[in-house]
Formats: structure tokens, C-alpha cells, sequence
């Protein structure tokens, strides 16, 4: 485990003891011990070495002493400063970009994730070339598929520029690869839209509960045990969007995803990599965000996640706010007020008055109705068993009476064998 000391300028930020708890977290998240910090209160960081010359010789006294291995700052850092920062101290000097994407490519799974973090650390790595061999860059990022063609461009191109084109190659070609996986993922989409089926999208800050929120209600409606989705205290534990179909007792059905979690001074490379993967918010018929209201700072949390989900141009979409870990706050719940849900995920209550107001919410377009399904017609009886929630059955001369909770597609489709009452 590589030992490191955090650092960064308070200058004017409002949330500065917030973003350095968050970046110790993250650092622990990549397997890294926090053994020191470092602040320093300047107007704007040093341009060539981001920290003020006192203090980089701090740095490296503090380093020595502790014997950290690196510096994580809490920032994105020029090439510049990086450069600079690692001759003057010895250390290796990591931005909180880096450390961010270096999470990402360590917890994608799937092959769309992969591919996303992927481009992103290309994008990130551009400007940062250095004079490294093509080979040894090659095997830091896609695995040294440069296409060649690069030998015969004259000597008066530098290795850099070299470089530069190779990893511009890099990223046209992932970029090409991600288009057709994201063309059958797009594909289902529609196919899901096109069955007019409800869809809910669990959003928010990383670790603050929407994995174990699914996964309770994948038990509790006792939903295959191969459903359930990745969880694990910490941040970051998944980049995968998940999707699950869920199917209520009373046969309402809707999509519920899990989509990655958030995070603050998100890197822009990420938040534009990961756009298609998010889709899955954007085109949700309700939103639910899961706040982590044990944390102190769980305000700010759900400004980072409003800011990024504007960010991916999701607006416009109803939100339940939904304050998970009551348990460990000492806050009463389940409760609801308003779109405000208090909750603890683990909890099977909770889980139980969750479902009814998303049941409330997503299903109040749907109306009550009586239908005389003549016996010839019994397509449309096993239809409105299979989709509707049957409230009263009766079997009479010309047919089947039936009265039951309908979707307004369904109750289009049946309109001629409406009952109108007297």
C-alpha cells in the first residue's frame, strides 16, 4: 500500500475541509494510506509549482519524515506543475484528476465503462506527454494498438508530437468501438420505451446507498438472487448502470437503474465520457436521489449531484429525495414528506414504503375499470390477468365480467369492452 500525503490551497473555497476529507477518501478507495497533509492559504496557486516555494520545501521535509511515497493534491494540476512538483520534492505527484480516473479504471467491468474510462485517461493524458518511449505509453493505456503509419512523417517531428498523434489515434479508435456497444444498448432503450413501460433511475453521490437500496428491493419482492448488483461500503464501488425490471404484486411493473455514483470537482473528461452511460436518468420517467443524510456534508452531495446531472442535460424530471442512513444519523424513519423520503436501505419497512411511493407516483395514470370479455375473446382475458391488477371476476352467460386496475395503453386497447356504468 503506497503511502502519500494529501495537500491543497483554501484560498476562497467554501467547501475546501469537505473536499479534503473526500480526497483522503478517494485515496483510501485506491488503496493508498493517508500518512499526512498539507494546506496552504494563498490568493491563487503558484503557477509553476502550484504551491508556494516555502511550502513544497515543507512538503518534501514532511515526506521525508513520514516516508510518503507521493504527493495527491487537491486539484487538476498543469503538466508544469507536475513536473516541477516532482523534481523539487522526489515524490510522485498525483492530481485529483489522476486519482479519479485511476479509481474509474480500476472498479469498470463492463465494456462500455471500460471504454469510457479508458478515453477519458487518453483525453487527460494528452497535454501531459512526456519524452517516454511510445511502447512504454502504449502499455499505460490501450494496450499498444497505435495502427503504425508514424515512422515516415519526416525528421523534424519531435517524439512528443509522435505521441501525441498516437494516443489522437487511440481515442478516434475507441471512441468508434464505444459508438457501436452504446448502438445496443440504445437499441434496448427503445425497445423498452416502445412497451411504454415506467422507468426509475437511482442517482446520487457515490457510496451513499443506491446499490444496497436496489438490492433490498430485489429481496424483497424475492427477485432472482442473480439480479442483485455490486455493493460494497465505499466510494466508487461500481461504474456499472445496472437495470433491473421490477414486477409489483399487483402486476404494475416498472425499470429501476443504478446508475454510477458522484462526486465533487468530477473530472469533465468523466462527466463527458459517461453521458451515455447516465442516459439511463435522462430518459427516466422519475429520479430518485440518494443522500446519505449520516454525512455531515450531505448538503453539498446533493449539489454535486444536481450540478453533474445539469451537467448531462438530465432536467425537467420529477425527483424524490431520499435520505438513506436515518439508522446512523438517529433520525426517525421510515417517514415521508412531501418528496422527501427518510429511510434506512436496509431496512425492510423502509423498502416496503419506498415501493408505495413509487407506486403512487409512477402509476397514478392508471384508472379502474369493468370489462365483459366474451368467451370467444379470451386473448384479452389472459391479457388483462398477465398485466392488470385484478380487482373482482365474475362469470356470466356472454362472457367474463372482470374489474381491474389498468394502464391507460391497456384500457385503450380493451376500450370496446368497457362496461359504462349506469
Amino acid at each position: 500500500m503506497k503511502s502519500v500525503i494529501i495537500g491543497g490551497i483554501e484560498n476562497e473555497q467554501i467547501n475546501f475541509d469537505y473536499t479534503m476529507t473526500e480526497l483522503a477518501n478517494l485515496a483510501t478507495a485506491d488503496n493508498m494510506e493517508v500518512v499526512g497533509e498539507v494546506r496552504q492559504n494563498i490568493e491563487k496557486p503558484v503557477s509553476a509549482t502550484y504551491f508556494g516555494k516555502g511550502k513544497v520545501d515543507e512538503i518534501a521535509r514532511q515526506a521525508e519524515m513520514l516516508d510518503a511515497e507521493a504527493l495527491i493534491v487537491n486539484d487538476e494540476l498543469l503538466p508544469t506543475q507536475i513536473r516541477n512538483l516532482e523534481e523539487e520534492t522526489g515524490l510522485d505527484i498525483i492530481d485529483r484528476t489522476a486519482l479519479i480516473l485511476d479509481i474509474f479504471a480500476s472498479r469498470a467491468h463492463t465494456r462500455v465503462a471500460k471504454l469510457q474510462v479508458k478515453i477519458a485517461q487518453l483525453q487527460y493524458q494528452l497535454p501531459r506527454i512526456r519524452t517516454a518511449s511510445i511502447n512504454k505509453m502504449d502499455q499505460q493505456t490501450a494496450g499498444g494498438n497505435t495502427g503504425g503509419g508514424f515512422t515516415n512523417r519526416g525528421t523534424g517531428e519531435t517524439q512528443i508530437e509522435l505521441n501525441r498523434r498516437v494516443i489522437q489515434k487511440q481515442i478516434s479508435s475507441l471512441r468508434k468501438e464505444l459508438k457501436e456497444v452504446q448502438r445496443d444498448n440504445e437499441t434496448q432503450r427503445k425497445k423498452r420505451k416502445k412497451s411504454d413501460i415506467k422507468s426509475v433511475a437511482l442517482v446520487g453521490y457515490t457510496n451513499a446507498g443506491k446499490s444496497t437500496t436496489m438490492n433490498n428491493v430485489l429481496d424483497l419482492l424475492e427477485i432472482n438472487d442473480s439480479k442483485r448488483v455490486f455493493e460494497k461500503d465505499m466510494l466508487f464501488a461500481t461504474l456499472d448502470t445496472y437495470v433491473r425490471k421490477i414486477v409489483l404484486p399487483d402486476k404494475k411493473s416498472f425499470i429501476l437503474s443504478d446508475t454510477v455514483g458522484f462526486v465533487s470537482k468530477l473530472p469533465h473528461q468523466l462527466v463527458e465520457a459517461f453521458k451515455s452511460t447516465l442516459q439511463e436518468a435522462a430518459e427516466a420517467d422519475l429520479l430518485i436521489q440518494v443522500i446519505d443524510i449520516s454525512d455531515p456534508n450531505y448538503r453539498q452531495m446533493i449539489k454535486t449531484t444536481e450540478k453533474t446531472l445539469a451537467e448531462i442535460g438530465v432536467d425537467g424530471i420529477p425527483m424524490i429525495y431520499a435520505f438513506n442512513k436515518a439508522d446512523k444519523a438517529g433520525i426517525p424513519y421510515p417517514s415521508v414528506e412531501g418528496n422527501q423520503f427518510t429511510y434506512c436501505a436496509r431496512d425492510q419497512k423502509s423498502i416496503e414504503m419506498l415501493l408505495s411511493i413509487l407506486k403512487k407516483e409512477l402509476f397514478k395514470d392508471y384508472e379502474t375499470e369493468t370489462f365483459l370479455i366474451p368467451f370467444q375473446d379470451g386473448r384479452y382475458l389472459d391479457l388483462l390477468n398477465k398485466e392488470a391488477n385484478i380487482k373482482k371476476t365474475d362469470y356470466q352467460a356472454d362472457g367474463t365480467l372482470i374489474t381491474a386496475e389498468v394502464a391507460p395503453k391497456l384500457k385503450q386497447q380493451l376500450a370496446k369492452y368497457i362496461v359504462e356504468e349506469d
